[in-house]
C-alpha cells in the first residue's frame, strides 16, 4: 500500500428509474429511491478506481467535509470510518481491495463462511395480481425469496394466495407490517390464519418497535418467526427479553463498521437476520461481501435491486435457486457500467415532483350485503398514520385502494383537496 493516496473524488448524481410495473407504486412513497449518488475515487495508482453509491433521499451521503478529508489520503486509513457516508466508504474498499488484489469480504477481519449468500425480491405495497406478475418475474430470474409489505389497505391473504398460486414449492414470502398490526390480539387473528400458508417464511415488525413484551407474547402463539430491526431496539432488551426468533440489520444510514458489529453481536447470541441495505448492482455486491463473512446472515437479504431498470452494472449480478457469488475479483468485484452512469446523469434539483393523487380504500360487502364506506387519502403516509390510529380495519378481507390521478373531473378536484386537509370517510 505504500504511496497509494486518494487523489479525487467525484459525485455524479443519478436518476436510476425503477422498472415500469413497479414505477406507480413505487411512486407512492418510494420513488424517490431512484436518486442516487454514485462515488467515483480516483488514486494516484494507475487503473486503481473505486465506486459505491448512496441513496440521496434515503441513507448517508458523502458530504464536503468528508469528500475534503479523504483527497490525498491512504485510503486504507478511512476504510473503518462510517460518517464518510455510505457510498464513499464503499469505493474506499473497493480501491484498497484493488490494490492489495484481494475481495472486499478479506478486508474485514472475519473469516469467509459462505461464498454464496441469498437475495430476496423486494416489492413494495401492491395489489395481489401485481405481486402475483412480480413473483413470476423473480422466479424467471433465479429468486426463491420474496419481501412484500402487509398493510390493510390490501388483503394480505390474497397477496399470499396470489404469489403462492404463481411460484414453485419452496419459494418463500416474507411479510413487513411495519408495526400495523397494532396489538397481539389482532395480530395472532391474522397471522395463526397465514401460518396456515405453506411459502410464509417470517413476520417482519408485525407490532411496535421496542414493545418486547408484546413481541414475546406473539411469539409464542405463531408458528414461524419473527424479526425486528436491530437498531431501533437496544439489543440486550430483546436478547432478555426473548421478544424475537432473529433481525433485520441494514447500515445504509450507518457504515460498513456498524454493519459489521451488530451482525456479529447477533451472531453471537445465535439470532439469524438478513442484510436490508438498498440501492442497486453495486450495493448488492457489498451486501455480499458482508454477509459472506457473517455467521447469522442467512436469512434473505434485501437490497432491492430487482426494482430498478438498470442496475449499473456491466454484468448483472446472477440470481441461481435463490443464491448470489460473493464476487471473487479484487475489490467489489463488479465492474460500473460508464455508459449508463452518463445517460443516467441527472441534474439538480435532484428530486421528482410527482402527479397529485387520490388514494381510495373499499371492501366488499359482508355476507349480510353490509358495505363499510370508501375512505380517501391524499399519500400514502397519510393513510399510514391513519391505519396506525386504527382508522382502518387491520384485517378487512378483500379490502383494496386504488390509485386516480387529475382525469380532469370536479369530483376528483373535491377530493383532492378535501383529503389535502384530511381523511375523507363515506
Amino acid at each position: 500500500m505504500t504511496g497509494l493516496r486518494v487523489t479525487g473524488v467525484e459525485r455524479i448524481v443519478l436518476d436510476v428509474p425503477p422498472r415500469e410495473r413497479c414505477r406507480p407504486w413505487n411512486e407512492l412513497l418510494v420513488g424517490l429511491w431512484g436518486v442516487i449518488e454514485l462515488v467515483r475515487v480516483t488514486t494516484d495508482s494507475p487503473g486503481i478506481v473505486g465506486y459505491g453509491e448512496a441513496m440521496v433521499h434515503y441513507g448517508l451521503t458523502a458530504g464536503d467535509e468528508a469528500v475534503a478529508r479523504t483527497v490525498g489520503r491512504n485510503p486504507a486509513e478511512l476504510l473503518w470510518d462510517d460518517s464518510l457516508g455510505w457510498g464513499l466508504q464503499a469505493a474506499l474498499f473497493d480501491v484498497v481491495g484493488q490494490q492489495l488484489e484481494v475481495p472486499m469480504h478479506a478486508l474485514l477481519g472475519r473469516p469467509q463462511v459462505r461464498s454464496r449468500c441469498p437475495l430476496s425480491w423486494w416489492n413494495t405495497k401492491m395489489p395481489a395480481e401485481i405481486l402475483a406478475e412480480e413473483a413470476r418475474d423473480a422466479v424467471a430470474e433465479g429468486y426463491r425469496a420474496h419481501k412484500i409489505k402487509g398493510r390493510p389497505w390490501f388483503d394480505v391473504r390474497e397477496q399470499v394466495a396470489a404469489i403462492s398460486a404463481a411460484t414453485p414449492d419452496g419459494y418463500m414470502i416474507d411479510i413487513d407490517f411495519n408495526e400495523l398490526l397494532l396489538d397481539v390480539h389482532t395480530a395472532r387473528e391474522l397471522l395463526v390464519e397465514l401460518d396456515a400458508e405453506p411459502k410464509i417464511g417470517l413476520y417482519e415488525t408485525p407490532l411496535k418497535m421496542g414493545d418486547v413484551a408484546a413481541a414475546h407474547r406473539l411469539r409464542q402463539l405463531v408458528a414461524h418467526p419473527i424479526v425486528e430491526h436491530l437498531e431501533q431496539i437496544p439489543f440486550p432488551i430483546g436478547i432478555a427479553a426473548d421478544a424475537y426468533d432473529g433481525y433485520v440489520i441494514g447500515g445504509t444510514d450507518r457504515g460498513v463498521t456498524g454493519l459489521l458489529n451488530n451482525g456479529l453481536l447477533a451472531s453471537g447470541f445465535g439470532k439469524p437476520f438478513f442484510l436490508q441495505l438498498v440501492g442497486t448492482g453495486l450495493t448488492t455486491a457489498l451486501a455480499l461481501h458482508v454477509g459472506s463473512v457473517l455467521p447469522g446472515a442467512y436469512l434473505p437479504y434485501v437490497t432491492c435491486v430487482n426494482t430498478y431498470a438498470d442496475d449499473l452494472l456491466v454484468e448483472p449480478i446472477a440470481v441461481v435457486n435463490g443464491l448470489a457469488a460473493v464476487p471473487d475479483a479484487p475489490g467489489l468485484g463488479v465492474t460500473v457500467d460508464e455508459h449508463a452512469i452518463e445517460m443516467l446523469r441527472m441534474r439538480p434539483p435532484y428530486a421528482h415532483e410527482f402527479e397529485p393523487k387520490v388514494l381510495t380504500v373499499t371492501w366488499p360487502a359482508d355476507d349480510n350485503g353490509r358495505a363499510r364506506g370508501p375512505q380517501h387519502y391524499a399519500s400514502i403516509p397519510q393513510l399510514f398514520e391513519d391505519s396506525r390510529a386504527a382508522n382502518v380495519p387491520p384485517l378487512a378481507r378483500g379490502a383494496r385502494l386504488s390509485v386516480r390521478t387529475d382525469d380532469g373531473s370536479a369530483e376528483w378536484l373535491r377530493l383532492h383537496e378535501l383529503t389535502m386537509r384530511h381523511p375523507v370517510y363515506e
